[in-house]
């Protein structure tokens, strides 16, 4: 919320000196960039015009979210509608900068709270004209413009490079992303919400190798990856694909840390890959992302006879995916071949508002929701994802000695249900059938879980399985496991915080660091279950939070 006007006076003062750092900082990197020549020439809209202001990553708008006329209410990208939320002036500040304000409320774009941090959120707040509210335009030369703060010398940010109505706009050090580029849409100049990427390639089931990839004539995933340039885009329209053979992006084939290269369902419609064709075989992968700085969004990967994607890459997102009915993991992290050094293993990927399900191998022990597993580097992130009706475990995270420790892995937001069981009621016996399985062969790695549930799973909900390293367990819901729904037994060093333990099948093991705010199973419910009864539920927002409802009420862990 908010704060009130005199303590965000108050903390505005203890930040003074900070902020004053940071602005003289800025200063200097923009002086030195107009050393070198690399500073855009400075824009100068109309001052008496109402501006769409359009993201070229997305094609979506800026937009005061709910139509709010509030102070703090937050700005966000939503599809285009002209309503009077989505509509901007530019007011003179002098010295090159300019005012934002929103024809709706007639308040401004603020940096809150005066947060010098990337990732610090952009409101709308009453005009004061104090330098937080100050931007300046960079001209890029494309048609499109950077927006950058005069206090924190940072620039506007497509929050995570989300495509999806809903997102956040928050401030990030400028760089040459389109995730930072906007155009200025005169209102009632007919400027329509221009087609997806002009220069994208653009697949379809029924299309060619030898067809240039036009919306009308569409060409093969397979030739489109081979074509496409770091940053480009390719889109998926709707249906299924049969494949026969792994559909790989070869290692080396990446897009760049500014823009990464899309591969996306087309807006509105599922493309289904399907790779019932192939026998199970550890060597028939679905789709195989081996590049770095890819976005693969949107796509369902469903029978292949190993994963359904397998990301051997670094600083990939993969978005809105569902992988199911593989015979092996449906999503997994690992390194791409056996003489991958350590220093090339799968490293700062995030997995996003994703689901995996129904995956089974022959001998029912493999096959988990989601791995980051055995070869894995550091910083793979997921968030928002759920892994249900697994034949195995709904996450991985296993170690073994002869390839050591993986990275540390951070699952947040996510739920864990039914593992072990698949949706038409099978079952194998030689399945571990955890929600979330952290670890092997007394390896320590420190994860980090937290805000996620596991709920009825064939054993534990979350089990160290004898990692010995100081993981952070924190905020955790647990419901109703077959076994134990926290397992840590000898060992273990994890710092477990304000978890909630309800109708375990057996009681809790807790070594490690535990306090009094977590609540766990030890023959009854606390009070904190009763926020728990009733079926479980779950969707996807239109921002791609997962929202998880027991008894239809939105819980959070």
């Amino acid at each position: 919320m908010p704060l009130p006007s005199s303590p965000r006076r108050e903390w505005r003062v203890r930040r003074q000196r900070h902020r004053w750092i940071v602005v003289a900082i800025a200063s200097a990197c923009t002086l030195l960039l107009s050393l070198v020549g690399a500073t855009p020439s400075q824009a100068q809209p109309a001052t008496d015009t109402w501006y769409v202001i359009q993201s070229r990553h997305s094609g979506k708008v800026l937009d005061i979210q709910s139509r709010s006329t509030e102070n703090g209410a937050g700005l966000i990208q939503w599809s285009r509608s002209d309503s009077t939320n989505q509509q901007f002036r530019f007011l003179d500040a002098g010295n090159g900068f300019y005012r934002i304000q929103a024809r709706h409320s007639g308040k401004v774009l603020d940096v809150f709270q005066w947060n010098p941090d990337n990732g610090a959120q952009i409101v709308q707040w009453t005009d004061t004209g104090e330098e937080n509210q100050q931007w300046r335009l960079e001209d890029l030369g494309n048609g499109s413009y950077r927006f950058v703060n005069r206090f924190s010398g940072k620039a506007l940010d497509v929050w995570e490079w989300s495509t999806t109505d809903g997102a956040r706009i928050s401030q990030h050090t400028p760089h040459d992303g389109v995730i930072q580029q906007f155009s200025l849409i005169p209102v009632g100049s007919g400027g329509s919400q221009p087609p997806p990427a002009g220069d994208a390639l653009y697949v379809a089931p029924n299309g060619s190798d030898s067809a240039p990839g036009t919306q009308s004539n569409p060409t093969t995933l397979t030739s489109a990856i081979s074509r496409v340039s770091a940053g480009g885009t390719i889109y998926m329209r709707g249906g299924t694909y049969r494949y026969s053979q792994t559909v790989t992006i070869p290692a080396g084939k990446n897009g760049t840390s500014g823009d990464r290269t899309e591969l996306a369902a087309y807006p509105g419609e599922t493309p289904v890959l399907n790779f019932s064709a192939q026998s199970e075989s550890s060597s028939n992968r679905g789709l195989a992302v081996n590049g770095s700085y890819w976005h693969v969004k949107g796509l369902v990967v469903e029978r292949a006879g190993d994963n359904g994607i397998f990301v051997g890459g670094s600083n990939n997102v993969i978005e809105r995916t569902v992988t199911r009915f593989n015979r092996d993991t449906g999503l997994q992290l690992s390194r791409m071949a056996s003489s991958t050094p350590k220093d090339q293993w799968p490293s700062h990927n995030l997995i996003l508002s994703a689901e995996s399900h129904d995956n089974a191998d022959s001998d029912g022990e493999d096959a988990d929701g989601f791995a980051a597993k055995l070869t894995s580097g550091p910083g793979n992130v997921f968030r928002y994802a759920v892994a249900h009706n697994n034949i195995d475990d709904g996450w991985d995270l296993y170690t073994k000695p002869d390839t050591g420790p993986i990275g540390a892995v951070t699952i947040e937001d996510s739920l864990a249900y039914d593992n072990g069981t698949l949706s038409n009621g099978g079952q194998a016996g030689n399945g571990d059938r955890n929600g979330y399985k952290l670890g092997g062969d007394d390896i320590a790695v420190n994860h980090i879980v937290r805000r996620s549930i596991a709920y009825e799973n064939g054993k534990h909900g979350f089990t160290y399985n004898s990692n010995t390293g100081t993981m952070q367990i924190s905020d955790n819901v647990s419901i109703g496991n077959e076994q134990r729904n926290f397992n840590f037994d000898s060992g273990s060093k994890s710092v477990f915080r304000n978890n909630t333990s309800c109708d375990s099948g057996s009681n809790d093991r807790i070594i490690g660091n535990s306090d009094s705010s977590n609540q766990w199973w030890s023959g009854s419910n606390g009070s904190r279950c009763s926020s728990y009864s009733g079926a479980l539920g779950w969707s996807f927002a239109s921002d791609g939070r997962l929202v998880v409802t027991f008894g239809g009420r939105a819980v959070t862990p």
